[in-house]
């Protein structure tokens, strides 16, 4: 347990939980709207890969990041025509975009550079990291610095996402939609429109996430470097219930398992055991928090249904 004083092992649970804290920001905010966006996965897969290429070829970062925003979100989009216009099945349709982007990403890097699995001949440009310079050489806050400038983006879309969710009429919107569409319908609300917009943004938080996997983490694309990313989302998500400060913590759960699954690499365990403690890390949460919302609800209806007899 000595790494639990271990500087260094913070500041790579903070590392880890970025990806996913702009996944989970992502499914937040596409949930809140009523549509549940499956497609996750598949949109961080072609960011990634469309950042690495826009950027290595270009020699631009700016239009990398444009690139890997552009491919995320246009995907995203396709699912939401097909799931709001075409009524298709949201589940189907996510799974079978996220199919096509792990496969697809692979055959348009080997189209377009030659490489197989991973980008090897081109040299991605990345995102830079922030040095705090005050703070660098104070023990414990020194963690603080360094990162990557998609870290603080990630932490600061979440609050940014808790304050429209609460405070302004684009989120009374969305909430509205989510929860009563027909009400919302009925006082004028654009449902439709409304949706549109928020799987939109959530296609931007996704490709964001994706792009700091290829950009900052690391500085290339490999294929299946998402591994999971875009589901797991899903579950924090879904612990979050809807509130993107709970939606910080869960991904923050996320990212101390990931951590701990590479700090356990140097002590000689099982690399299939080590693989699975961040997905493991999740669920034994989820059932935890589940069952303590359900003892809530349970409890709840054992004191109206006494109240009722009292009467």
């Amino acid at each position: 347990m000595d790494f639990l004083s271990n500087v260094d092992f913070w500041y790579t649970v903070l590392r880890c939980t970025t990806p996913i804290l702009f996944a989970t920001t992502a499914a937040l905010i596409a949930s809140t709207s009523g549509v549940l966006n499956i497609g996750l996965e598949g949109a961080m897969t072609i960011a990634a890969l469309f950042g690495v290429i826009g950027s290595g070829l270009s020699g631009s970062l700016a239009i990398g990041a444009i690139s890997g925003m552009s491919a995320g979100i246009l995907l995203t989009m396709v699912l939401a025509y097909v799931v709001l216009h075409l009524k298709a099945n949201p589940i189907i349709t996510g799974v079978a975009l996220n199919l096509a982007a792990v496969g697809g990403s692979v055959f348009l890097l080997f189209t377009l550079t030659g490489d197989k699995n991973t980008s090897n001949s081109i040299r991605s440009l990345v995102f830079p990291n922030v040095d705090i310079a005050v703070i660098q050489d104070i023990p414990v806050l020194s963690l603080l610095s360094g990162h990557n400038i998609l870290t603080w983006l990630s932490f600061l879309c979440a609050a940014i996402a808790f304050v429209v969710l609460r405070r302004t009429k684009f989120g009374i919107k969305l909430r509205a939609v989510g929860e009563m569409p027909l009400a919302a319908e009925s006082v004028g609300i654009n449902v439709t429109k409304v949706r549109y917009q928020a799987l939109l943004i959530s296609g931007f938080l996704a490709s964001l996430g994706g792009m700091y996997l290829s950009m900052a983490y690391v500085r290339r694309f490999t294929s299946g470097m998402i591994a999971g990313r875009g589901y797991i989302a899903l579950a924090t998500n879904a612990m979050a219930a809807g509130n993107p400060l709970l939606g910080t913590l869960s991904s923050a759960l996320y990212g101390f398992g990931n951590a701990l699954s590479i700090y356990l690499q140097n002590r000689n365990i099982d690399v299939y055991l080590i693989n699975i403690v961040p997905y493991a890390f999740i669920i034994f949460f989820y059932v935890i928090i589940s069952l303590f919302q359900k003892k809530l609800e349970t409890g709840k209806g054992i004191k109206l249904s006494f109240n009722r007899r009292k009467k």
